[in-house]
């Protein structure tokens, strides 16, 4: 188990990975397993949005759907899990709120916030942004292939999969084998997710 000291206090360490999981795709657990181990993580907490402050769309799939999607999604997978705080919370999803939240139950815990390439332009404008840096080590997970340079540890692996293909695929009947786990993708077809979302 890895763990860094704060004074006496030894602390384990955890990452907080939020975000839509409209739906959880194969580029998600990557990046998620990714910083696991470039991290030495003891374990990452999914966290589905409600509603994301900064997003103009609601996610196309109810809450419910979409934490069953990544109870699924992680199934066997012992350092994942899932909190469902965000959508048990009024919308919006405030991470400030989810961080102290997840604090509470992890006492002895340093946290890494997991935040993807997108957020980094509007990380300023999260709330209480200035409270929250000083209660989080925050972690880009890039996706893009870039080299760009940022203020805070990037881990890299180019995957060209997103949330918003995949809608797009069932929208127009086409496959998504290979993009979600399969698990995920019975769970689109039983429940018939995405058929009318073409945007």
């Amino acid at each position: 188990m890895s763990i860094v000291t704060a004074g006496n206090k030894k602390l384990k360490k955890i990452g907080i990975y939020g975000g839509s999981f409209d739906p959880i795709h194969h580029g998600h657990l990557i990046l998620a397993r990714e910083a696991r181990e470039v991290l030495d993580l003891e374990k990452v907490i999914f966290v589905p949005a409600a509603l994301s402050p900064l997003k103009a769309r609601a996610a196309a799939a109810t809450g419910d759907m979409r934490l069953k999607m990544l109870h699924a999604a992680i199934k066997g997978e012992e350092r994942f899990t899932v909190n469902d705080c965000e959508l048990r919370r009024p919308p919006p999803s405030w991470t400030i709120d989810t961080v102290l939240e997840i604090r509470k139950r992890e006492t002895d815990s340093e946290i890494y916030l997991l935040i993807g390439e997108d957020n980094v332009a509007t990380l300023d404008r999260w709330r209480r942004f200035d409270e929250l840096k000083e209660m989080v080590r925050f972690v880009v997970l890039d996706r893009t292939g870039s080299q760009m340079q940022r203020n805070y540890q990037i881990v890299h692996r180019k995957i060209d999969i997103s949330a918003t293909e995949i809608r797009q695929r069932v929208a127009h009947g086409q496959s998504i084998r290979y993009l979600v786990p399969p698990a995920v993708e019975q769970l689109i077809q039983r429940e018939k997710l995405y058929r009318e979302q073409s945007k």
